[in-house]
């Protein structure tokens, strides 16, 4: 059955000034889970209580590029800790995708990764923003990274914002990879003075209820709150983001 999580990257400025009561105030507006966006100097036994206070689990955890390559063991020890097992590697720096070539690397430092992490326990999938649809020699860097690994040990997270800013539509996408896209960033999109920004749930052009049904019917494991620009309090939006989520599903 799908969850509600949400990426604590909305809410980065009270994750700074005090991680520990941010997760206590999200787990008081209703959230299911958490996905993480680093963890500012906290403990893992400290992460762990704190989840447990709240009662939310792990919903993943956004982990970058050079610290699966360097320190990909400290990486497992700590998210064994927390009971996380869904690492997901967020952006692909520039160096490495800026040609054909570089994302077809990047796809089989993927598979290494992803079978090092699934012997281990884990699962691990990859986050897009939009540059990766841009187009080189006929094909996307979206196509290229996940028509390259190997679909038991690199999954998805698809940001559906991201792939609707870059003019492609999200629901074909679910359709097409199925069951490889196990999470689902979850943000509305509008026009503000003439550029694409995100907005609450409902405030937007994104056919929020049409993904949330795809993602049900192809069994997407969590549904993820995150939002990058707001009018007001970050809190108070990611309670109407999931207020707005629970009505959809």
């Amino acid at each position: 059955m799908s969850k509600i999580g949400l990426q604590l990257y909305t809410l980065r400025e009270a994750a700074t000034s005090n991680f520990h009561n941010l997760l206590i105030d999200v787990g008081a507006i209703g959230y299911e889970g958490v996905q993480f966006a680093g963890f500012y100097d906290t403990p893992a036994e400290k992460v762990n209580s704190t989840l447990v206070r709240s009662e939310m689990i792990p919903a993943g955890a956004h982990v970058p590029i050079d610290q699966l390559q360097e320190n990909l063991d400290s990486v497992k020890q700590f998210h064994e800790s927390i009971n996380n097992s869904l690492i997901i590697c967020p952006y692909l720096p520039e160096e490495m995708r800026q040609t054909k070539e570089d994302y077809l690397k990047s796809a089989e430092l993927f598979n290494q990764i992803g079978k090092k992490l699934k012997d281990s326990g884990f699962q691990f999938a990859y986050h897009n923003h939009a540059f990766e649809f841009e187009e080189m020699e006929n094909e996307t860097g979206f196509s290229l990274l996940f028509g390259n690994t190997d679909s038991e040990l690199v999954k998805m997270e698809l940001d559906c914002y991201w792939a609707t800013y870059a003019n492609y539509d999200p629901i074909k996408i679910i359709n097409k990879y199925k069951d490889r896209c196990i999470s689902l960033h979850i943000k509305d999109i509008k026009l503000e003075n003439g550029e694409k920004v995100s907005t609450e749930i409902g405030n937007g052009t994104l056919d929020v209820r049409s993904l949330i049904q795809t993602g049900i019917k192809n069994n997407v494991e969590w549904f993820i709150v995150e939002q990058e620009h707001f009018t007001g309090d970050p809190l108070k939006s990611a309670e109407k983001n999931l207020s707005a989520l629970k009505d959809m599903l």
